[in-house]
């Protein structure tokens, strides 16, 4: 288990914050469920349980910048 910084890749985070806009449009406007909160328990309960335990004890660069401007 991961505890500390996780690594940033810059390259996930551009490509998250550009490419996927429109697809996520397109899939909100055809599924009425998609993007809510909690629905990946549903879907997918084994991913989002392990995703929820790693965030716990890791934290990103962004998350400290943001708590340092809040």
């Amino acid at each position: 288990m991961k505890i500390g910084m996780r690594t940033p890749s810059i390259k996930k985070s551009i490509k998250a914050a550009t490419t996927g806009k429109v697809k996520r449009a397109v899939k909100k406007s055809i599924n009425p469920v998609y993007g809510k909160k909690g629905v990946g328990l549903i879907t997918d309960p084994k991913r989002s349980i392990k995703n929820k335990v790693y965030k716990k004890p890791t934290f990103s660069i962004t998350s400290i910048i943001k708590n340092l401007f809040k």
